[in-house]
């Protein structure tokens, strides 16, 4: 038995430009449990040997409980849980600001992302997008910290160009 597809179309993903307004907040899927692997690959992918992120001796001389979790692995981890609802509608990113690291988190934890627009505004030199910023929080779900906090920028189709005359 043979399957045939007589059409096949691509769907979009994700929210147009049009679909942000500013104060629009999104809580962002279902978080993620950091394990002590991915901290630790993490690190050892990017060839981050900071003795902090990968010696549990050194970070416990240093007054931490444990091996705290790589901040830049946070980062990467809190705009990879944001795309779906941010940026997946495509669009290239346009940067990152504000970044702060507010307490560190350790392996076990689970993690958790919100974003706010912070602003819309049409793009100037391509009509086919606008471009929206964002601030995202991430927070520890067992003390419910914010524990890193950052804005970014990307430009977004719309869903509707706007033609100049």
């Amino acid at each position: 038995m043979s399957t045939q597809f007589n059409e096949f179309q691509l769907s979009r993903k994700g929210n147009a430009f049009e679909d942000f307004t500013v104060g629009q907040v999104f809580d962002h899927h279902w978080g993620r449990t950091i394990t002590e692997a991915a901290a630790e690959l993490f690190s050892v992918n990017t060839c981050n040997w900071i003795p902090l992120y990968v010696n549990r001796e050194f970070a416990v001389s240093e007054g931490h409980p444990d091996i705290p979790v790589n901040p830049a692995f946070l980062l990467c981890l809190s705009v990879g849980m944001s795309v779906e609802d941010l940026s997946e509608a495509g669009g290239p990113f346009l940067g990152v600001e504000e970044i702060v690291f507010h307490h560190p988190v350790y392996p076990g934890c689970t993690v958790y992302a919100r974003s706010t627009v912070l602003e819309t505004r049409a793009s100037e030199s391509r009509p086919d997008y606008g471009i929206v910023t964002w601030q995202t929080a991430l927070r520890n779900g067992i003390s419910g910290a914010t524990v890193l906090t950052f804005s970014r920028t990307n430009l977004v189709r719309r869903r509707m160009p706007v033609h100049s005359s």
